[in-house]
Parts: structure tokens; sequence; C-alpha cells
């Protein structure tokens, strides 16, 4: 079995070594990737200096373009987000302007470069939103090339303007838990299908 490569974008607005909510299920979903022979790499978008834009390099020690080399390499994308006033993070959606420049970008067989490409989602949050902010993710990595397989989002919301996060509890909830085996067992069957049998080229 070849051996995936999978890559979280974490869009938490903690940094360093902060605890967070968005971190802990994103490790969740990679630790799960590795039961399916997936090595899996976290990256906090927030600490590496990501400029607002929309190429792949807006220059002037942008951290963008190291992101983006890891996306390239990476068989599945998972893009974690906490839910703030309805919506997915501000870093979210900085992460996911900064992917609206691969529409114009291609592999060396000529397709857009997110094609072949699988995304997942993990939101978490202590408010309602957690299906309007699958919704506004999952377009955006659709309309960019990405591939979203059955049931890939994993979620947690705890009570609405509640004092208690996702990293507070002793374990995942069953059905978190649950999402998170499926979006994983997913990701890795629909990525190892369109590694075997990537999308034609567009004429």
């Amino acid at each position: 079995m070849t051996t995936l490569r999978a890559l979280a974008l974490v869009c938490t607005l903690k940094k360093g070594d902060e605890k967070s909510s968005s971190s802990l299920l994103a490790q969740q979903v990679l630790d799960e990737l590795a039961r399916h022979d997936c090595v899996g790499e976290l990256v906090r978008v927030v600490d590496h200096d990501v400029a607002f834009g929309v190429t792949t390099d807006e220059g002037d020690g942008d951290g963008w373009p190291a992101i983006r080399e890891k996306v390239l390499a990476a068989d599945i994308v998972l893009v974690s987000t906490p839910i703030w006033m309805g919506q997915p993070a501000s870093v979210a959606k900085v992460a996911l302007e900064r992917l609206d420049a691969e529409l114009s970008e291609t592999d060396d067989a000529g397709r857009p470069s997110m094609f072949g490409k699988v995304a997942g989602i993990a939101v978490v949050g202590n408010e309602d939103g957690a299906h309007h902010v699958t919704a506004e993710v999952a377009q955006a990595l659709v309309d960019v090339g990405f591939t979203v397989p059955a049931q890939a989002v994993t979620y947690w919301v705890g009570e609405a303007m509640g004092s208690v996060d996702y990293q507070d509890l002793d374990e995942a909830p069953e059905k978190t838990a649950g999402t998170t085996r499926t979006l994983a067992a997913n990701a890795a069957h629909l990525a190892r299908l369109l590694r075997d049998a990537n999308y034609p080229v567009p004429e």
C-alpha cells in the first residue's frame, strides 16, 4: 500500500504552543489517518506570517510559499477552524484566499494544481454554526480544485456561550470520534483512487 501524505492547516487564532481545540481535533484526524498508512503534518497558519492576498507569493517575508509547498506535496489537506461569530476564523479565510491563486496554477500535465487532492474539514466552537462554516470552507476548497469525499467533516460544538472547550473534555464524544474516523477512512480511500487515476486534463 502506498503511503499517503496529509497536511492539517490549523486556523486557530492562538500562536505557538497555546492550547487549541482546533489543533487538538486536527491532530486526532491525523492520528486516524495514520491508521490508513498516511503520514501527517500539522501547521498552525498563524505562526507563519502569511500575508493577505490572492497570489502564490506576496513577497517581503510572506510565509505562505513555504506552506504552499507542503500543500502541493500532500495528498490530503485538512482545514481545521474554530467558529467565531458564526463564521470560519479570519485565519481560515486568509488561507482560503491564498489558495484562490491555485485557480491559475497547473501541474506538469496541465491540470489545475489542486486536482487529485482530497480535502477534509474540522470545526470546533461554543456556538452554533458548524454546518455554515463547513459550507463556506467546502465551497472554497471545491472551487479551487480539491475533492471532498463523503462525510469528510468532523466537528464539535459546545453549549452556546458556554465555558467548556473541546480541549477541556476528558475524551472526544463518541459522535465526534466517529465522524473523525469516517473522515480519515474516506479521505484516505479517495486519495488513493485519485493518486492512481487523477482527473483528465481539461481541454
